[in-house]
């Protein structure tokens, strides 16, 4: 690899120059200034390494609905899961607006069809864990209990919050003070998926 490398018909990447600066028992900076430079941006902006120097890719990953909660959450009805994505910041910048950082992303694939037709079963969703209140009505992701929720909350002075759903075939509830609740996130972004 070294001698590729070397003689020019190989380019160093990041995986490349972390193997090298690991295999020599030097900094990768020492290695490579310019991919070390570039690895600290990827983390600091985006939470994510990017793997080729051309790569500040934001890696957006699954919801996970386990660790602090124990056993997790109940979602029902979920058809499976939507693991990862990869975009550019300027395709963050272009299409999701109003998050609190790009790493806050997180996808979380719909489930049930209460809130069709505004996403059906297996739908991507993206949503913002850095919003964990309903500091405005919007879609949330959220659970009351241990099961999880995706539904329109609305604020509702001396009761607490409506969970509306778009399918009129479902009726709203409320969610009052003493419940169990929690907001994971915000739903930002949803693309309806069609069948052709």
């Amino acid at each position: 690899m070294l001698s590729q490398i070397i003689k020019g018909r190989r380019p160093m990447n990041l995986d490349s120059a972390t193997a090298i600066a690991k295999g020599f028992g030097v900094s990768l900076a020492e290695i490579s200034p310019r991919l070390a430079a570039a690895a600290r941006l990827a983390i600091s902006e985006y939470g994510a390494i990017a793997t080729e120097p051309e790569d500040t890719g934001i890696h957006i990953k699954q919801f996970e609905t386990g660790g602090a909660m124990g056993a997790g959450v109940l979602l029902r009805d979920q058809p499976g899961v939507i693991q990862s994505w990869s975009v550019s910041p300027e395709w963050v910048q272009k299409n999701i607006h109003n998050i609190t950082s790009p790493k806050n992303l997180a996808i979380v694939t719909g489930f049930g069809d209460s809130m069709r037709p505004m996403f059906n079963p297996g739908d991507p969703l993206l949503v913002d864990r850095g919003i964990t209140t309903v500091a405005f009505d919007g879609i949330y992701f959220f659970r009351v209990g241990d099961e999880g929720f995706i539904k329109r909350l609305q604020r509702i002075p001396g009761v607490g919050m409506r969970a509306i759903s778009e399918n009129k075939a479902y009726e709203s509830w409320d969610i009052r003070e003493g419940m169990d609740f929690e907001v994971f996130a915000r739903v930002v972004k949803v693309w309806k998926g069609e069948d052709f």
